[in-house]
């Protein structure tokens, strides 16, 4: 069979493929036992027509020496593939895949925009022939069609079906060349594949019209099928073609996420001149000149100009978010407003980014245990197909000879379960997609039908509900500030003046409200362990630290009438008074010559979504719990904020394991979210998890969802996401059994044409494709 155009081999691409340097953009590294150098590549695949493709196509790759192991996704038509540099190289796995008779180029943006167009303008092609011949063979058929008996000469019928016999054959070696390779690759591999059905029935068809045309009364009778033949084919590639745009549609979204990274970038010289070299030339310590409207290419720190930057596919945060020189850029982010030059510190699989892209490949490459399920399911079904079309040909041999080929076609066509391989990874893969544009990694797929059906979910307290940074909650006077005549909102703008030329968490937690500095401070001192002192305008010392810094002598005493601070935390019903005083609570000193004049109390921030969240979910149904290893008072007073009933302080990780195992013993789906290296246990253990992205590694290597925001309001969106997925789940599976529960009893009874059979299981599969991507309609935010 002569090489389709999509997948034949390309040298130049093939030596640009093994370059060292263009391999980084696709191929990450790891170390084996005995520390052999292992790579792992990233393909984009095309020329896929059904799930059983994947299986070839991972069967190829197995037998290439030196392939560790492979991966391949039909939904998503990508590969993952682990393999030691010493025994082979990228080509030769391209390669494999080639001779599969499929075609594969690294994971990359260009590339696979381009594997992508070859593909879409292949299968408009092979589309148009089909319609076009179609469009003459109706003309030729309809004569025999609307005429009256013996209206048409014999001479003249045959005429016309010699017509129609001829523009059959471009439609049957050209616009369905795909079915037929993809049905003989499996025979030859002992595959049973889902255009095998459909060639089988091509096959036949063509060959008992050949058979009436040519020798008409002979022992295919009279009957010639062309029309229902070049319409069936028509129908069926108007299907694949729309399934093909949308699942185009969904690869190039999330491409846009995988490939923000330009391929060369501006690098600044000593002299100040902009030269442009490659993404991967570039080392540490350089500086780099971004544009607006380009992306950061580096993890890095702003050097010059203020600008804006567009930080949403990292952390979710759908507003563009202010950078000054000095603060840090990160790769892939995007510049929005004005030029700026940064300098870079981290590359390559060092960023976020990267972090981000291995962690959306691999969740694009899986295969989830329902689609391992609905594939087992096809390939039975397949043989039942093939068996049935053979018991209603035989049937209909002796009921109506003349239509058991018919009935026959009908039924292999109609039977194909192409609508049952694509309803559940079209549906989970709609819905990581939909989520990763917000903000929302997801690691595992199978964790949506768990997510789904979660009631109960245990909370983390520190990183999970509250932020890691501390919150001035009370300003506490004493009797030197009374004296002095200084009111709270004074004493604050002092200590805060001071407390700007400190990097300590409460120095910034205590100047994060001030508007403008109340005094400019001079021959600042800071004293590590006890505090800073400096000089005001007049040459009065003041100090801010620790109490025995500021009051040595003890001499401070609160002022009867404390006046508590607002408390910074709002949630969806307004501001929230200032929590009941903690005595474990840290606190902050500030005084002057005159004597100690105020200290100040700081807590633990409470995250502005957490309450709002939380009330999203406990409205659904969701039981919810607080565990944390913290001090049972600021446990317990955080759950009074948040209106939790069970909350349990001072909770190791055992006890942790203990609450989780109950619940699930119980029969409970359990769910975890927290970010600390003591949450990962329970974070494995649990039906589904999430662990925040700036959490501990571990946590997040065990966790089902990452939440790139650290937004709680993540939590319920994703539940929410999960939950219409699982319903379009449902809704595709239960469309593909009920088409064949109509459909084959009709075609049984010959009452379902070939053309018709074609026309059904084409929209069937378009149907279960449209129906997923609703699930990417932006869902709704707690």
């Amino acid at each position: 069979m002569q090489a389709d155009p999509l997948i034949a081999p390309d040298p130049a691409a093939s030596a640009t493929l093994d370059d060292p340097l263009e391999q980084g953009g696709y191929t990450s590294w790891s170390s084996a036992a005995g520390g052999e150098r292992i790579a792992q590549s990233h393909f984009r695949l095309s020329g896929l027509y059904c799930a059983a493709c994947a299986g070839l196509i991972e069967h190829a790759l197995g037998a290439e020496p030196g392939v560790i192991g492979a991966e391949v996704s039909y939904a998503t038509q990508r590969a993952t593939v682990r393999w030691n540099p010493r025994l082979t190289r990228p080509s030769r796995l391209v390669a494999a895949v080639q001779r599969a008779g499929y075609g594969a180029s690294p994971d990359l943006a260009e590339p696979a925009r381009a594997l992508r167009r070859r593909e879409q303008r292949a299968a408009l092609w092979r589309l148009f022939v089909a319609v076009f011949c179609t469009m003459q063979v109706m003309m030729y058929a309809a004569p025999a069609y609307v005429a009256a008996p013996g209206s048409i000469s014999p001479d003249l019928l045959r005429l016309l079906q010699w017509a129609s016999w001829l523009l059959s054959i471009p439609v049957l070696l050209f616009s369905a060349a795909p079915m037929f390779r993809d049905a003989w690759d499996g025979v030859l591999h002992r595959q049973v594949r889902m255009d095998l059905p459909v060639a089988i029935g091509l096959i036949v068809t063509f060959v008992a019209s050949t058979g009436a045309t040519f020798a008409p009364g002979g022992v295919f009778g009279r009957e010639v099928y062309f029309d229902s033949l070049t319409m069936f084919v028509s129908f069926l590639l108007g299907g694949r073609y729309l399934t093909l745009i949308a699942r185009h549609r969904v690869a190039a979204s999330l491409e846009a996420a995988l490939t923000r990274l330009p391929p060369d970038v501006r690098r600044v010289e000593p002299d100040g001149r902009c030269t442009a070299v490659p993404l991967r030339a570039l080392r540490v310590g350089d500086r780099v000149r971004v544009l607006a409207g380009e992306a950061f290419v580096a993890d890095g720190a702003l050097l010059e100009g203020c600008t804006q930057a567009d930080e949403a596919l990292l952390t979710g945060e759908s507003r563009p978010v202010a950078k000054r020189p000095g603060d840090p850029v990160v790769a892939g982010s995007l510049n929005l407003t004005a030029p700026v030059t940064m300098r870079v510190e981290r590359l390559g699989a060092d960023t976020r980014f990267e972090a981000v892209v291995a962690l959306m490949r691999g969740a694009l490459t899986q295969r989830p245990a329902l689609v391992r399920t609905a594939d087992r399911v096809a390939v039975p079904f397949l043989w039942g197909v093939l068996v049935l079309a053979a018991l209603a040909g035989a049937a209909w041999s002796f009921i109506d000879p003349a239509r058991a080929v018919w009935v026959a076609v009908s039924v292999l066509i109609v039977t194909c379960p192409c609508a049952l391989s694509l309803a559940a990874p079209s549906a989970l893969l709609a819905a990581a997609g939909a989520l990763a544009r917000r903000g929302v990694l997801v690691q595992r797929l199978d964790a949506f039908e768990a997510l789904a059906k979660v009631d109960t979910l245990y909370f983390d307290k520190t990183g999970t509900l509250t932020d890691d940074r501390m919150q001035l909650q009370r300003v506490h006077l004493l009797p030197a500030a009374d004296r002095a005549g200084l009111d709270a909102a004074s004493v604050l703008g002092l200590a805060g003046s001071l407390a700007l030329n400190s990097a300590h968490p409460l120095s910034k937690a205590l100047a994060r409200d001030l508007v403008a500095p109340d005094a400019v401070w001079s021959d600042v001192v800071e004293v590590p362990g006890r505090g800073l002192q400096g000089a005001a305008w007049d040459g009065s010392l003041a100090r801010l630290g620790a109490r025995a810094w500021v009051d040595p002598n003890g001499a401070g005493r609160v002022r009867a009438s404390d006046r508590p601070r607002r408390h910074a935390n709002a949630d969806a019903g307004g501001a929230v008074g200032a929590p009941p005083a903690d005595p474990s609570a840290a606190r902050v000193w500030f005084g002057d010559a005159r004597g100690a004049l105020a200290w100040f109390e700081f807590g633990e921030a409470l995250k502005p979504d957490a309450a709002a969240a939380l009330a999203a979910l406990r409205g659904s149904g969701v039981a919810l719990a607080l565990l944390s290893g913290d001090a049972p008072e600021r446990v317990r007073l955080l759950a009074e904020q948040l209106h939790l009933a069970d909350a349990q302080g001072g909770a190791t990780p055992e006890i942790k394991l203990a609450r989780l195992a109950a619940a699930q013993h119980a029969g409970h789906c359990v769910g975890m979210v927290g970010d600390g290296l003591n949450d990962a246990p329970v974070i494995a253990r649990a039906d589904v998890s999430f662990a925040f992205a700036q959490g501990a590694a571990i946590t997040q290597s065990k966790a089902d969802f990452i939440l790139l925001s650290g937004r709680v309001a993540d939590v319920a969106l994703a539940r929410d996401v999960a939950g219409r997925a699982m319903r379009v789940l449902r809704q595709n599976l239960g469309w593909a059994l009920v088409y064949n529960a109509v459909c084959v009893p009709l075609a049984l009874l010959g009452w379902f044409p070939p053309w018709a059979a074609g026309l059904g299981m084409a929209t069937s599969s378009l149907v279960v494709v449209l129906n997923a991507l609703r699930i990417d309609a932006a869902p709704r935010r707690a």
